[in-house]
């Protein structure tokens, strides 16, 4: 077996060990009959070329499941797999009876790819050898009795399909049939259905594999719940079965009725934060009675009502009445000088009571006059009745985001606009408080809105919806595609490989099992990954460029030093010549210095090197 081979053989068997098949091939061998003890060939076993054997045979079984072939290859490899057992009986095997370690009936044959309906199957019993012959025949150990190879179709199910083989010599009783492991269903136990109760999905599985919903859910992953019946589409909306959440703007048990404008007290609305005055009312808030005098009949004793506007009016009296709404009886003094009168019951006249009518209006008091009355108006009132209320809103608008401003009784406040909130409607509304981004997704807060940010693979306005990277067909070669999380699987069909199913398996008999890969979409350098890089492709340069300039300059420093030294010795040597001849003539002067510009002797002086320079005279 070459390298290559090796490794596609070792490849396969550690593939197979990781691999979680959707399905399995299963094989009940029931019974083998050899009543003679021969082979294929007619002969004995044993060895003899007699009628009787004398030994029976020692049988062991190879079961080889591949693909549809229509001329069954025998010395090709096993698609779907093999197996070879131990011997398990002489020449006449029941095999239901037989429990022996490495051995397991039925036979399994697991696969993680899409059942083709087809197969073809190869059955062979073998006489093992081990012990030679009496004329030393062997066969590598290994004679073979019988072989079955057959083609079938076969759907998927748990009943078996039993059938018999017979030969010259023997016969093997045999039944098989295909299941799907669990979870996966369909003809090609293709079709995968996990039951689950989470944020991924509410449902069970039918018998086809189909998802059915859990009660108060739906959506093609029972991802939507039903909301409360009744509750309006498009202003409600809920997280869970049988709630009504209002949204913005709209309220009532199945938000069907808007919001009015707040401070609205005589009014309607027809969409959110609209103040729609009922008949007979007016101002911003509906509170001005624009039509007083016939909804209150005020004026009494036949006085005439006049609206004045803004839910004032005027009473005109008769003679012989007077106050705010003419119901002050006046007689003897009227056309004097002297000031109106009540007559009581002995006909006297009475000073009037002008306070008698409470004419200081929003909490004013009294003060009877002999001219008439005066009011005495409380905080946040003005007029001659304390009628007006007096306007409390800053001259500079303090609301801020377009909050207006409503005036009260000796005070103000803001009135926000949709999406702000506080005293000054400074503060935005925090939608993300109520974690409306699901599968991870990240909520940035808007003015009266949110959106989510989502992760790979999801999308929505709340990230529910799981991107169907499928859609594109990118499975080739008739793979069949699973969706998955920000990825997707292919499923190859006999003979291709690789993530999308475009390699062609040269040998297939190297290939015991198909292999599935998922993709995922490539990751990119970020900004700091960009940043550390350029820094080093810059700095590492500059650092061997520095180091290589200490080195030179060190070099050239030691190689002056040395011949400075070497002048120096050269020079000391001339002086110790010179005072030697000196001492053997006799000279018994001193010897004075001759180092020096005068002494006319020969000059020495050293090549400048980057620290300095000396000059020497002998």
């Amino acid at each position: 077996m070459n390298g290559a081979n090796m490794f596609w053989s070792y490849s396969i068997v550690f593939i197979t060990i990781l691999s979680e098949g959707s399905g399995v091939f299963e094989l009940r061998l029931k019974s083998f009959s050899n009543d003679y003890g021969k082979d294929n060939l007619g002969q004995c076993c044993s060895g003899e070329r007699n009628t009787t054997c004398r030994a029976p045979c020692r049988t062991s079984f190879r079961v080889c499941l591949k693909h549809y072939q229509a001329q069954i290859d025998t010395t090709s490899g096993c698609t779907f797999g093999d197996i070879v057992t131990p011997v398990l009986g002489a020449n006449n095997v029941n095999l239901d009876d037989i429990v022996l370690k490495g051995f397991s009936n039925p036979i399994r044959f697991p696969f993680d790819f899409t059942w083709p309906g087809t197969f073809s199957l190869i059955v062979e019993a073998w006489h093992d050898t081990n012990s030679s012959s009496e004329n030393g025949v062997t066969s590598g150990g290994k004679t073979l009795i019988s072989r079955l190879t057959t083609q079938r179709w076969l759907d998927v199910g748990p009943s078996w399909t039993e059938d018999e083989h017979k030969s010259a010599h023997s016969s093997m009783l045999y039944e098989y049939r295909v299941t799907c492991d669990p979870h996966y269903y369909g003809n090609g136990c293709a079709t995968l259905c996990r039951p689950r109760d989470d944020s991924f999905g509410h449902y069970t599985c039918s018998h086809t594999g189909d998802r059915k919903c859990l009660p108060g859910w739906s959506g093609d992953y029972c991802t939507k719940a039903k909301c409360l019946p009744g509750c309006d589409e498009q202003h409600g909306h809920c997280n869970k079965p049988d709630e009504c959440l209002c949204h913005s703007g709209w309220k009532g048990k199945m938000c069907d009725q808007c919001e009015r404008y707040p401070g609205c007290l005589h009014g309607s609305c027809h969409k959110p934060w609209e103040c729609l005055c009922d008949e007979g009312w007016g101002g911003l808030f509906c509170n001005q009675d624009l039509n007083y005098c016939t909804n209150h009949k005020p004026c009494k004793n036949g006085g005439t009502c006049f609206n004045t506007g803004q839910g004032s009016y005027t009473c005109t009296c008769p003679p012989g009445f007077n106050g705010t709404d003419c119901e002050n009886k006046l007689n003897r003094n009227i056309g004097t000088n002297k000031p109106p009168c009540d007559e009581d019951e002995s006909g006297l006249c009475k000073p009037l009571d002008q306070c008698s009518s409470r004419p200081c209006l929003n909490g004013g008091s009294c003060t009877v006059l002999d001219t008439g009355f005066s009011c005495s108006c409380p905080i946040g009132f003005q007029g001659n009745q304390c009628e007006e209320n007096i306007n409390d809103c800053p001259s500079i608008n303090t609301c801020q985001n377009g909050g207006t401003c409503v005036d009260l009784v000796n005070d103000y406040k803001c009135q926000c606009v949709p999406g702000y909130v506080g005293p000054r409607c400074d503060v935005k509304v925090a939608y993300c408080l109520a974690k409306p981004c699901a599968n991870g997704g990240v909520c940035e807060d808007l003015v009266n809105d949110f959106i989510c940010r989502c992760k790979a693979g999801f999308s929505g306005k709340d990230c529910s919806n799981d991107i169907d990277e499928c859609a594109s067909n990118p499975c080739a070669n008739a793979g069949v595609c699973r969706d998955l999380i920000n990825g997707f699987k292919c499923e190859c069909s006999p003979g291709w490989h690789g993530a999308t199913c475009q390699e062609d398996i040269a040998n297939p008999g190297n290939m015991s099992r198909h292999v599935s890969v998922r993709v995922e979409p490539e990751s990119g350098l970020n900004a700091e990954h960009v940043i550390v890089i350029s820094t080093l492709s810059i700095a590492i340069p500059l650092v061997v460029l520095i180091a290589v300039s200490v080195v030179f300059c060190t070099k050239l420093r030691r190689k002056q030093e040395q011949r400075r030294a070497d002048d120096e010795a050269r020079a000391q040597n001339e002086q110790n010549a010179v005072h030697s001849h000196v001492v053997k003539l006799g000279d018994t002067h001193m010897i004075k210095n001759t180092w020096g510009q005068q002494g006319g002797g020969k000059k020495v002086e050293t090549n400048n090197d980057l620290c300095y320079a000396k000059s020497y005279y002998i």
